[in-house]
């Protein structure tokens, strides 16, 4: 009788630890992946502002010197991530195949001009650098017009302004929750050995050494929940590198390294705090209270 109840005792235990390391893991992997987001937010911002392109349109009459001369410029210069030459020839099939038919056989002609596209560094890109580089290139006498999409620009910056900022507040709350939700399974597990907790008091034990067995274990737990939410955030990472490698997560391993060591001391200081609170808060119970 005595190692059935053992058994269900030591069940009851490994059932009690296995929640709090699951919810432990779960909390911690979720907000591993808010805190990736938060890393990467200024990377994906960068990465839609570079698909931002300038065109630089060319007059017919402009020399293939000249022209020369100005696309080298271009690739040097500071602002500039990519600059290509396109011929009317080029941008003439590049509009067939994007309206699925050829608008030289209407025309008889091709209206096109010779044009440089420019993609530009993602510090660049804001409307008063981008008119700024715009009428600079336009002051020479051989380009046509210097062309570039004004609304999207500014839509684009004002929505990344947003987004960063919601983002934030997001990471502060989300943390907060986390916190909250750590705690709860942590006091949870403690309130089930409260009457253990009394008894060691009474017969004489002193409160730092019944707090640290617990403490201890919960160490354990936190330390345990934080590796498996390293797991599922790794598995993650590795799927999104896979699928999406413009966004290039594992460039800079140091901000990796710096995430998955926050989220891994985060579990154990959070177990460490909730657990010290939670056994100082029944050992400061009187007896009766112990039964509510």
């Amino acid at each position: 009788m005595s190692t059935s109840f053992e058994r269900f005792q030591k069940r009851k235990l490994i059932s009690s630890y296995f929640s709090v390391v699951l919810s432990i893991g779960l909390v911690l992997f979720l907000l591993g992946i808010l805190g990736l987001l938060v890393l990467n937010t200024k990377k994906l911002a960068d990465h839609f502002k570079e698909q931002i392109t300038i065109s630089v349109f060319l007059k017919d009459n402009a020399k293939e010197v000249e022209v020369d001369q100005l696309q080298k410029s271009l690739a040097m210069a500071e602002y500039t991530k990519n600059a290509t030459y396109v011929s009317k020839e080029e941008a003439a099939e590049q509009h067939s195949e994007e309206i699925g038919e050829n608008f030289l056989d209407f025309l008889g002609y091709n209206p096109l001009k010779n044009s440089i596209d420019i993609q530009l560094k993602a510090d660049y890109v804001s409307p008063e650098k981008i008119t700024e580089i715009a009428e600079e290139i336009a002051t020479k006498d051989y380009i046509e017009e210097v062309s570039y999409d004004k609304p999207l620009i500014t839509l684009l910056n004002d929505n990344v302004k947003k987004l960063s900022f919601w983002i934030l507040v997001a990471s502060g709350i989300f943390t907060f929750i986390a916190v909250l939700l750590i705690n709860s399974s942590i006091r949870l597990s403690i309130y089930s050995k409260r009457f253990i907790i009394k008894t060691m008091q009474m017969v004489g034990a002193t409160k730092a050494f019944i707090r640290r067995p617990f403490i201890y274990t919960n160490i354990k737990l936190g330390i345990l929940g934080s590796i498996l939410a390293l797991i599922a955030l790794g598995a993650v990472l590795y799927y999104v590198n896979n699928n999406f490698p413009e966004l290039n997560l594992f460039q800079d391993p140091t901000v990796l390294i710096v995430l998955f060591a926050g989220v891994f001391i985060l579990g154990v200081l959070i177990s460490l705090i909730s657990t010290f609170f939670a056994t100082q808060r029944f050992l400061n119970l009187r007896t009766d209270d112990l039964y509510y």
